[in-house]
């Protein structure tokens, strides 16, 4: 554990005893899942982390909360932080390093989207299958702690494909439409151009975003078993017919509000099946 994951965790540590089974990744518009948390333990605003990145974005509160999802411990980021808002790649992971050291073995990410897939609309849900990292800097990039996690850590599976078939198969069952496609990180803020959505596509994306890549990578290299899933909020640029903007993709958050909670906390259940099967 290197000496920022140690500051933040003996913090947290003065705070709670609580361990977590499960991590969680609220998105832009997507905070409104806190509500689903059965019982709240604890809630420690990222501000009062000694050394902890503080989000700085609209809709995304800035805080964890830890309880219990049905009977299954998890630590929720009420807010993430992102590359654009200057944070370095290390400290866009830090939360991820810690959740993992407070014991997170499963890793669960949502964020929202701009569709490039032609069958993508607003309100689309996407289970993410892989992603392309090729426009962000690597946060693994520096000196290797081997006590998290290898020097060169392979990323043929980074969404873990048991773990997606069981969401699928919860998705089914609770008759919630859920495509599986490929995220690309792009650095922002500013949004893609309609020539870099199309080149995008060429490469393989169905959807675009600011997040995820960066944290999952951190997740896979610390041994986390990840999912995500993407709302789609807008049509990337150029396939879009109107401008851009924050406010549309949380509006959109708003309006996929019921659906979404019903998926993220049936997902969040197949820890337990996970387990049983394993």
């Amino acid at each position: 554990m290197n000496r920022k994951v140690k500051e933040c965790v003996d913090y947290i540590r003065s705070i709670t005893d609580f361990t977590p089974r499960a991590a969680l990744i609220l998105g832009s518009g997507l905070g409104a899942f806190t509500q689903e948390i059965d019982h709240v333990v604890c809630t420690i605003p990222y501000k009062n982390i000694p050394g902890f990145p503080v989000s700085t974005v609209s809709g995304h509160n800035g805080r964890f909360i830890m309880g219990y999802v049905d009977d299954i411990p998890v630590v929720c980021m009420d807010g993430r932080v992102h590359y654009y808002e200057g944070y370095t790649p290390q400290e866009v992971v830090l939360p991820i390093r810690v959740m993992r050291a407070l014991g997170a073995e499963f890793l669960f990410i949502t964020n929202a989207a701009g569709g490039i897939h032609s069958d993508y609309v607003p309100g689309t849900l996407v289970l993410v299958r892989d992603h392309i990292s090729l426009f962000v800097p690597n946060p693994l990039l520096g000196p290797n702690d081997q006590r998290i996690g290898t020097r060169f850590p392979d990323m043929t599976d980074v969404y873990d494909p048991h773990l997606r078939s069981l969401i699928q198969r919860a998705a089914e069952y609770e008759d919630i439409p859920l495509e599986t496609g490929v995220y690309c990180q792009l650095s922002g803020p500013s949004y893609e151009s309609p020539a870099e959505i199309q080149v995008l596509k060429v490469i393989g994306a169905d959807m675009v975003g600011m997040s995820t890549v960066m944290e999952a990578i951190a997740a896979k290299h610390a041994g986390m078993k990840i999912s995500c899933i993407s709302l789609i909020t807008n049509m990337a640029a150029g396939i879009s017919a109107t401008p851009l903007s924050h406010e549309e993709v949380k509006v959109a958050g708003l309006q996929a509000e019921p659906v979404f909670k019903r998926l993220l906390r049936a997902a969040i259940l197949t820890v337990k099946e996970y387990e049983w099967c394993n």
